[in-house]
């Protein structure tokens, strides 16, 4: 078994990133700039575009911003992105599901920034924008994550709660759940939680690491070895499949 210690949460996140964002393109038409013109890594392009002429809300597609906002994502532009789902999300319809998702994936470009104070108020925002929504329990899953690096725990399992309220099917926030619950103590709910995410298909050394943990805090010492030897294995494969793509090559 692994040591308890002061461990990182492996968190997923799910904010369902597309990995199809392999182009890098900065040319929304209703912006009317000429990419050749435009260093597409200049953290301010899009702001000085914005501000210098005072777009009208209707003449900007925001999908394409948004689009932009992710692609910054894929190269680890992280501050860049910060700005650019803040422009997404200034100039979609107030509380729609657009506006939502720009806010939710600034607070994941912030979190990555290990900058959880601006994630959490961007999560917050996204909630403020539909509480229900298709973006809900994504948003409530983050957010509990951000409060929880940011010291806040007993609010984090609040929204930990909330997430698979909203969205009982989503398998990220039962894994954040179990993390939440077996941190105060109860790892009986926490195994509960852990199993609903392996139910709907969160299979990984992580979860299983964690169940792990709980069930040897329960004393099913048997059963926590078990699923440890399984976390490990996994592992492995992963290792091993990494090791092969890289002697692949591109």
């Amino acid at each position: 078994m692994t040591d308890d210690g002061d461990r990182e949460h492996r968190y997923s996140e799910g904010q369902g990133f597309d990995d199809g964002y392999d182009d890098f393109t900065l040319e929304p038409p209703e912006l009317k700039v000429d990419p050749s013109k435009v260093d597409p890594v200049d953290s301010r392009v899009l702001a000085d575009i914005l501000d210098r002429r005072n777009v009208d809300r209707d003449d900007v597609d925001v999908t394409s911003l948004m689009e932009v906002g992710l692609s910054y994502m894929q190269i680890n532009r992280f501050e860049e992105a910060t700005e650019t789902f803040a422009r997404a999300a200034q100039f979609a319809e107030e509380e729609s599901l657009e506006a939502q998702e720009a806010w939710v994936n600034k607070g994941v470009a912030h979190a990555e920034l290990e900058e959880f104070d601006e994630a959490i108020g961007a999560y917050r925002e996204a909630l403020r924008a539909n509480e229900r929504s298709e973006h809900a329990a994504t948003a409530e899953t983050n957010l509990a994550y951000a409060l929880w690096e940011f010291g806040e725990v007993e609010e984090a399992l609040e929204h930990a709660e909330r997430a698979v309220e909203i969205d009982p099917r989503f398998p990220q926030a039962w894994y954040n759940r179990g993390f939440f619950l077996s941190e105060r103590g109860l790892h009986e709910d926490a195994v509960n939680a852990y199993d609903n995410a392996l139910r709907l298909g969160m299979r990984n050394a992580d979860i299983l690491e964690e169940k792990a943990r709980a069930l040897e805090e329960l004393g099913q010492l048997e059963e926590a070895e078990e699923v440890q030897a399984e976390a490990d294995e996994l592992r492995e494969q992963a290792e091993q499949e990494m090791v092969e793509e890289y002697d692949a090559g591109p």
